[in-house]
């Protein structure tokens, strides 16, 4: 019996380490499972956060390069801008000194004319009856830049990158070089200055009514001299005398002797511009809108809008402005307007 229960005894207790044995089995065969489980799920998580967060700080390397180059292309406009303007800061002081300090010509007393007309006391000129035209291509539209006289305006302007004729005034003792810089030009214009009703500055050797035929001739022959390729010549100011029949007759006669067209600036209604030449059986040409009465960025777009609709009615359009810093950036700031027309030189106007 005691054998027995001894053996029972015995039994029982390998039992009981079997059991043992197997449950630190099972615990080992859970740790081998679960740790690689983790260390999966651990290794796993790493990858797609490192990846997340390599694309985040490329996207965020994107968006700075995006940033450094819009603030690159913004500080280059902002620096064209400002080299604009410096190119034309010495010819505004020569401007400015014209206007402060006489000019002494032919024992005359001069300063530098500033504007083309006076409004208010000039009645301004209509808009021009003219054929609505249907065009096939892109409608002309033709900017002649007036007073051009110095160096950095010439730079200002082709600075630009667009055609634009320039029409240089005469030489004087205050603007001695404009002729020279016009012959370094392929095309140019002359800006011949005329009397006026009103002048509050005039011009050396401004033509008037009261110049006879040989005084007329005399001075476009020696402007001829003076700008040998010049083909187009308009009025600097001259509502006075572009509005009188016989001084536009003398003016007429001697330019077509030279081979010269005339561009009416259109400086008052009063204007015979348009009688005389078709007595002499010549086209009316004349400018349509004058771009800066105002030296406004907002109202010069504004009257690069309203000739950019002339052109599209009419077929072409003349507009006229002056190489003042403020229309010099205007005319930057436009560039996206004339994609609508054809910009041309005076020449290409029909």
């Amino acid at each position: 019996m005691a054998r027995k229960r001894k053996k029972e005894k015995k039994i029982s207790h390998n039992l009981h380490l079997n059991k043992q044995k197997s449950s630190i089995k099972s615990y080992l065969l859970w740790i081998l499972i679960i740790i690689p489980a983790i260390a999966f799920v651990f290794i796993v998580g790493y990858y797609i956060g490192f990846k997340s967060a390599l694309h985040q700080t490329k996207h965020t390397r994107k968006i700075e390069n995006i940033s450094h180059s819009t603030n690159k292309e913004t500080k280059d406009i902002i620096n064209d801008a400002q080299k604009r303007l410096e190119l034309l800061k010495k010819s505004d002081v020569v401007e400015k000194v014209a206007i402060i300090k006489p000019i002494k010509e032919n024992n005359k007393i001069y300063t530098s004319a500033l504007h083309e007309f006076d409004e208010k006391t000039d009645i301004p000129p209509q808009n021009i009856k003219r054929k609505i035209q249907v065009v096939q291509q892109k409608p002309k539209l033709a900017i002649i830049i007036d007073d051009v006289s110095t160096k950095s305006q010439v730079k200002a302007i082709k600075s630009l990158h667009i055609p634009i004729t320039m029409s240089f005034l005469p030489p004087s003792s205050a603007r001695p070089n404009s002729a020279k810089l016009a012959s370094k030009e392929n095309f140019y214009m002359v800006h011949l200055p005329m009397e006026a009703q009103h002048f509050t500055a005039e011009e050396p050797l401004t033509l008037r009514v009261s110049d006879s035929q040989k005084k007329i001739s005399s001075r476009i022959k020696e402007l001829k001299t003076l700008f040998p390729r010049v083909k187009y010549i308009n009025n600097h100011t001259g509502s006075k005398f572009t509005a009188d029949e016989k001084a536009m007759n003398r003016l007429i006669y001697s330019l077509n002797k030279n081979k010269i067209t005339f561009i009416d600036s259109r400086t008052t209604a009063k204007t015979k511009a348009p009688k005389v030449l078709k007595n002499f059986g010549k086209k009316y040409i004349s400018r349509d809108v004058f771009l800066d009465n105002k030296s406004e960025k907002h109202y010069i777009l504004g009257q690069v809008k309203k000739a950019i609709r002339i052109a599209k009615k009419y077929g072409s359009a003349i507009a006229i402005c002056h190489p003042h810093p403020t229309t010099i950036l205007a005319l930057h700031a436009a560039k996206n307007l004339f994609k609508d027309v054809e910009l041309v030189y005076i020449n290409n106007i029909d």
